[in-house]
């Protein structure tokens, strides 16, 4: 009888004071989305877009970068890269 009251004693102090919240299933996701906002977890930035291993806006490959900038300049595509010409 005395292990009884021993043993039960101490599961109570192993127990935790209260038991843990439960987080309802339509706020789980959004918790997690606001956590990760940028940096390696964020595919948006080119920090994630590396960490992931993809390409788009952030990190294009290096013919799409090449074209962005040819825009942005305003030479024709066909121009050959590197410019064979000083623009500064």
């Amino acid at each position: 009888m005395a292990m009884r009251l021993a043993a039960a004693a101490f599961m109570r102090r192993l127990a935790p004071a209260h038991p843990p919240i439960p987080i309802p299933a339509a706020a789980a996701p959004a918790a997690e989305a606001e956590a990760v906002t940028c940096g390696r977890g964020d595919k948006k930035t080119k920090r994630g877009k590396r960490f992931k291993g993809s390409y788009g806006n952030a990190r294009p490959k290096r013919e799409k970068k090449i074209e962005r900038i040819k825009d942005r300049i305003e030479v024709p595509r066909s121009t050959p890269w590197p410019l064979p010409f000083k623009l500064i």
